[in-house]
C-alpha cells in the first residue's frame, strides 16, 4: 500500500504523505483508519501532494482523554489537528476531502480557517445540525447506531469491545475482500483496540453536543463556506433516501455547491475508488 509515501507521526497524529503537486489533504470515516484511501492516495499523488492522516482517536493517533462535554474530540479540536499537521509539513494552504465523519471535520475546517482551504469535498454527510434537525423515525431507525454510540449510562462500548469483529461485520461489509487485505488488517487492529472504540464513540458523542452548537452558532452569525465546494453522495447508501436532494440541504450553507452521485455502497474509497478519483480530479484541477 502506498507505495512511495512516507510515514510519519506528527503532532500525534500516523499520517502518510506522498507525491507532488496542489497539497490535498485525506480524512476518513468510522471506523476506517487513513489506509481507507490505500486505492484513491496514489493515483491523486500523480499530480497532488497527499495528505493521508489518522483522525484522533481513530488508528493509531492519540488518544486524549475526554471531559463531560466531550470537546477533546470536537471536529473543531481535530481540525485543529489538521491544520496544525499542514503547517508542520510546510502546506499553509490545501485543499480538504472529507468522508462521513471525516467530512465533518474537513468542513469544520473550512469554515474556522478559511483562509487556509482552497477547495473542499465532502463526502455523504451533511453539517450535523442539519442531519439532526431532519432527525425523523427513519433517520432515527436507519441511523439508530448515533444515539447507542452517544449512550453514556449504558455506554455501547461494553457492548462493542465484547465481540468488535462480529459487531463491525455485521454492521457493514468488512471483509479482505472489499478492503484489500493490508487496509483489512489494519482496519482489525483499530476496533480490537478499546481505547480506538472509546474515542471513536466519543466522536459520535461530541456530534450530538458540541458540534451541533458550533454549527448552531455559525449559522446564527451567518457563515457560510467561502471556498470552491463539491459534495459528493453514494447512490446505493441512504444519503438521497433520507434527504432527498443533498446538495439542498447544503446550498444555505454553501449556495455554490456542486456534485452528483456515485455507483457505490458507503464506502465509496473501497468499493468505487477509480470513479471517486475521477471525479476528485476534475474538481481540484479546475
Amino acid at each position: 500500500m502506498f507505495e512511495g509515501f512516507q510515514l510519519d507521526r506528527i503532532g500525534g497524529l500516523r499520517v502518510r504523505h506522498g507525491g507532488s503537486g496542489p497539497p490535498v489533504v485525506l480524512l476518513h470515516g468510522h471506523p476506517r483508519t487513513h489506509t481507507t484511501w490505500w486505492q484513491v492516495a496514489p493515483e491523486l499523488a500523480r499530480e497532488f501532494t497527499v495528505v493521508c492522516p489518522d483522525l484522533r482517536g481513530y488508528g493509531e493517533s492519540h488518544k486524549p482523554l475526554s471531559d463531560a462535554t466531550h470537546t477533546p474530540y470536537s471536529k473543531r479540536s481535530m481540525a485543529r489537528d489538521i491544520t496544525s499537521l499542514m503547517s508542520e509539513l510546510g502546506h499553509e494552504r490545501f485543499a480538504i476531502v472529507g468522508h462521513d465523519r471525516g467530512s465533518y471535520v474537513a468542513y469544520r475546517t473550512a469554515l474556522d480557517w478559511p483562509e487556509r482551504i482552497t477547495k473542499l469535498v465532502v463526502i455523504d454527510g451533511v453539517p450535523v445540525v442539519e442531519a439532526l434537525e431532519r432527525c425523523d423515525a427513519k433517520f432515527a431507525a436507519d441511523w439508530w447506531h448515533w444515539w447507542f454510540f452517544g449512550q453514556l449510562a449504558k455506554p455501547a462500548e461494553r457492548v462493542i469491545c465484547a465481540d468488535p469483529e462480529t459487531w463491525y461485520n455485521a454492521w457493514t461489509s468488512n471483509g479482505p475482500d472489499q478492503l484489500g487485505p493490508e487496509n483489512h488488517a489494519d482496519f482489525l487492529a483499530a476496533i480490537r483496540n478499546p481505547a480506538t472504540v472509546h474515542a471513536m464513540l466519543e466522536d459520535y458523542r461530541a456530534g450530538l453536543g458540541v458540534d451541533r452548537q458550533a454549527d448552531e452558532d455559525d449559522r446564527a452569525a451567518g457563515r457560510q463556506l467561502t471556498c470552491p465546494t463539491m459534495m459528493l453522495w453514494s447512490t446505493r447508501d441512504d444519503i438521497e433516501d433520507i434527504y432527498g436532494d443533498p446538495l439542498q440541504v447544503w446550498r444555505s450553507w454553501c449556495p455554490q455547491i456542486v456534485g452528483h452521485g456515485i455507483d457505490s455502497t458507503h464506502h465509496v474509497a473501497e468499493n468505487a475508488p477509480a470513479e471517486l478519483v475521477r471525479s476528485l480530479q476534475t474538481f481540484l484541477q479546475t
